[in-house]
């Protein structure tokens, strides 16, 4: 007989009914009376199946759960405050930076430099959109991810069971629970027929859990543990089916309370927006007393307090550091959204700043390392040993996996039962009849399932049983040498990292027992191996990490055999030493932080143990990443530097609380997000250095004018305002776009301890600034030598202050590459920024009446050459840094 719902009937009486029996056509029938909360449910047993029926329950009516649902709202989790225009807008403009910016911008109108004042606006209104389009990309992603996981429920209203969306179930429906099912609220069960259900979103452990039906009294608690009354949401059914009473929705479950515990976490500043804004703050104090300095030195010697303004505006502006805001938004913002077309979205900007220092990521091993689906490896039958690669299944074997796929239901939601159903298919056995006598499902002393055929009324029957080698042997006649040799093989084909069953198989005419197939003529057959397959992209991925100088450890609620097995697939390093969860609980602290500084595999740990691992990793001065995926990985994820919660299989807490979500769950996606956080942060630093540098010669000729005597003032404001113009959207855009330096997956991590800023950077920094600073005033001396007035020399100084600029530029966009092998791999940008700058120039120097307004005279081929030699003059200094190695570190 085939499956059908269990047969239900509601009536409003008396709590605690009495059973009555009767008889139906079909056998005996037992009518039992359970409570819930708006009466009691009369259930129907079907006793010659254990096979049971629902047909139908009134439940609450369409009206009442309106009413319900008005009173306690939608079963939905905390979704937090949403990301509206507005609140994007108010978070850009609190952080310190771009309150410098608009400050800074509303000064230069305040003194009549609109031009630079709208210019530092619109930077701000690019920078807002940018973050707003990624902002909104990624809820939009996190809320498709929730849609796909929320759970539809199968209720019954009305007396009609219908299916409807998670988020509508309200306190007091009727839940019918199903194999494979998900249970969509937390719920008492009413009645059940070997229900079990999967835990571990909650409990973190593997190991289905048994349920019974709840009596009237027993508390609700905490979820884990064998036979009790309670199921929880976001849980999967992975056996029987019943039917429980919803007393719990949304908010009030056990998952919404832990999502409503993160939404008081505050997000900190992270490291490195605290450490520009420091620099911010230096820079600024440094240029606003120079300013002063200057307005006053010049008020008392000239006695011109306007020119005075205009000089000190001078020397302000070109100290003024607001590239540094712009340049980390930007990087920041375009990062995020180039990790997401790598499948990975970004929650935290820090997990940007930390992927380039990870020195450890630990990993799970299912469905991260493994596909997370069960395959049939190999088949042991009398003493022979087939993998079913080799080829086709010899007689012998094709017979124990006959009875394997007989011993299974048709359609079943266990991997372990696909992958059975899936070998069968492969070679080609002989499917199951349509029609199921009985089945003696698996219990806490039964661990095996069994199914009884028989084809016609005159056939035998044929009972197939598989499960744990040991419950299966016995149930056969095996003498004590046959059962240590099946023990010996049961161990050997363990220790290839499969899980084991046995299958068994008994013939017989007469009746079957009800309850036990014991004392059926049972024949051992042989064993099966099933396997999570490795990722075939895995191992690749794993010794690209160890080229890295990052340790990957796999951390596993596995058996350590298994772990062992696949720890050898994929390389890790010591594969045979392994830590167990009893080993974090039982070693002493010192010989435990020893073996945890080498240990590569952890076996047996559970969710809660994760987080031990993490701050012992990180008490040893590790950068950790940590995936999971489990409501009891939350606190690991949030302890970990780089939290990583699985898109596919994890839970919508885990989502919230993480840095980086993986949109497939694979872990090459990670050892691409560390390549990815490697390039941000390699072309960030260059951007920065860049910065730092560009603004010493423009400070130096802004204020040698007034510390030299007779030195013509080079820099107005206006002439800031143009560099600006090329430093921006090169030190934002151009230095974001750069690929990664062919050697950044073979440095060693950044130490996370270094500032941003080193002394080395703030060295090489000055170098070039001042190296800059150094060919603009050789031409300034040439061009006094040829006796050029003050307008043509400010025309020669200025071309050749952009002109060398590009060059430092275009030769610091890498550090290992030199500027011919820059250019061989083109980028619309690389090409554009330069040739819109060459452009500006021309109009302001050739244009009558815009270098006017500029100061500039019309130049000579002389005064263009002599700008032009100092550019070549500049790169080849520039690139001859790079020939003598003077760049600072390894990581960069």
């Amino acid at each position: 007989m085939g499956k059908r719902r269990m047969d239900m009937s509601f009536r409003i009486g008396e709590r605690w009914g009495k059973g009555t029996l009767s008889k139906s056509s079909t056998g005996i029938v037992q009518v039992i009376q359970r409570p819930c909360s708006t009466g009691y449910i009369y259930i129907n047993h079907k006793m010659m199946s254990t096979d049971h029926h629902i047909i139908r329950s009134a439940g609450l009516t369409a009206e009442e759960a309106a009413r319900q649902l008005a009173q306690y709202g939608p079963n939905a989790l905390p979704e937090g405050t949403s990301y509206s225009l507005w609140r994007v807008v108010k978070e850009v403009i609190r952080e310190p930076m771009f309150i410098f910016l608009l400050v800074t911008g509303s000064l230069y109108f305040m003194l009549g430099d609109p031009a630079e004042g709208a210019l530092l606006f619109g930077c701000i209104l690019v920078i807002i959109g940018i973050t707003l389009y990624q902002t909104n990309k990624t809820e939009k992603a996190l809320q498709a991810l929730k849609n796909l996981s929320s759970p539809r429920a199968l209720v019954i209203r009305d007396q009609h069971q219908i299916r409807i969306a998670g988020r509508d179930v309200v306190p007091g429906d009727l839940l019918v629970l199903h194999e494979g099912d998900r249970v969509p609220a937390d719920a008492c069960v009413i009645d059940n027929t070997n229900l079990s259900l999967d835990e571990s979103l909650l409990t973190g452990e593997s190991v289905p859990v048994r349920k019974t039906v709840w009596d009237g009294h027993e508390e609700t608690g905490l979820p884990g543990g064998e036979d009790r009354p309670f199921v929880y949401s976001g849980t999967m059914i992975l056996q029987g089916q019943g039917l429980a009473e919803v007393f719990a929705t949304g908010e009030a479950t056990q998952l919404g309370r832990i999502g409503r515990m993160l939404d008081q976490i505050v997000d900190q500043p992270t490291r490195l927006q605290k450490e520009i804004g420091r620099l911010i703050a230096i820079i600024a104090t440094i240029g606003l007393a120079l300013c002063i300095l200057v307005v006053t030195v010049l008020t008392w010697m000239h006695d011109n307090f306007l020119e005075a303004l205009l000089y000190g505006l001078s020397m302000a502006m070109s100290m003024l550091p607001e590239e540094f805001a712009v340049v980390l938004t930007v990087f920041m913002a375009l990062g995020a959204w180039r990790l997401g077309r790598h499948r990975v979205l970004t929650r935290k900007v820090n997990a940007i700043e930390a992927l380039g220092a990870c020195t450890v990521l630990c990993t799970d091993k299912t469905g991260t390392l493994t596909e997370n689906r069960m395959t049939v490896q190999a088949v042991w039958s009398n003493g022979q040993f087939h993998t079913l690669e080799s080829g086709p299944c010899p007689p012998e074997h094709l017979a124990v996996l006959s009875a394997a796929g007989w011993a299974c239901p048709p359609d079943p939601p266990d991997p372990m039962e696909k992958a059975i159903h899936q070998a069968c298919i492969q070679a080609g056995t002989t499917p199951q009849p349509p029609r199921l006598h009985l089945e003696y499902p698996m219990t806490r002393q039964r661990l095996a399932l069994t199914r009884a055929y028989k084809e016609n009324d005159s056939s035998p029957y044929r009972i197939c049983m598989k499960g744990a080698p040991e419950t299966v042997m016995q149930y056969c006649t095996l003498s004590d040498q046959d059962q240590s040799a099946l023990g010996h093989e049961v161990k050997f084909i363990a220790r290839q990292g499969l899980r084991v069953l046995a299958i068994a198989e008994a013939q017989t005419s007469g009746a079957l027992p009800t309850e036990d197939p014991a004392g059926l003529p049972f024949r051992f057959l042989g064993l099966i191996g099933l396997a999570d397959p490795v990722r075939k992209e895995v191992p690749e991925a794993v010794a690209a990490c160890h080229k890295a100088g990052i340790r990957v450890a796999m951390i596993t609620g596995d058996y350590p055999e298994t772990a062992r097995s696949i720890a050898r697939q994929i390389d890790l390093p010591r594969p045979d030493e392994v830590l167990t969860g009893r080993d974090l609980d039982e070693l002493p602290e010192k010989e435990l932080a020893d073996r945890i500084r080498v240990t590569s595999v952890f076996a047996r740990i559970l969710p809660e143990q994760k987080l031990r691992i993490v701050e012992l990793l990180q008490g040893q001065g590790e950068v950790v990443a940590m995936t999971g995926d489990g409501v009891n990985d939350v606190p690991a994820l949030k302890k970990a530097q780089i939290g990583i919660a699985m898109g596919e299989r994890g839970s919508d807490v885990a989502r919230e609380a993480s840095a980086l979500v993986l949109l497939d769950d694979r872990f090459d996606s990670i050892v691409g997000a560390i390549r990815m956080g490697r390039r941000i942060f390699a072309n960030l630093e260059k951007a920065m250095d860049y910065i730092l540098a560009v603004h010493i010669p423009l400070a130096g000729l802004t204020a040698l004018p007034v510390l030299i005597g007779g030195m013509p003032m080079l820099l107005w404001p206006i002439h800031i305002v143009f560099m600006e113009l090329v430093i921006d959207p090169a030190c934002s855009l151009l230095f974001e776009v750069q690929p990664s330096e062919k050697d950044i997956m073979t440095r060693p991590p950044r130490n996370a301890h270094d500032t941003f800023f080193g002394r080395g950077d703030v060295v090489i920094s000055i170098f070039k600034g001042l190296s800059l600073l150094g060919i603009v005033l050789a031409v300034y001396g040439v061009s006094v030598h040829l006796g050029y007035s003050e307008v043509q020399i400010r025309t020669t100084t200025f071309m050749t202050l952009v002109l060398a600029n590009l060059a430092m530029i275009l030769t610091d966009l890498s550090r290992t590459r030199y500027i011919f092998q820059i250019l061989k791999k083109p980028h619309p940008l690389l090409y554009g920024i330069p040739l819109f700058n060459l452009i500006l120039l021309a109009l302001v120097v050739l244009l009558p009446g815009l270098n006017e307004l500029f100061d500039f005279a019309h130049p000579h081929w002389q005064m263009v050459g002599l700008a032009i030699g100092a550019g070549f003059v500049a790169v080849t200094w520039f690139e001859m840094i790079k020939v003598l190695g003077l760049y600072p570190g390894k990581g960069r």
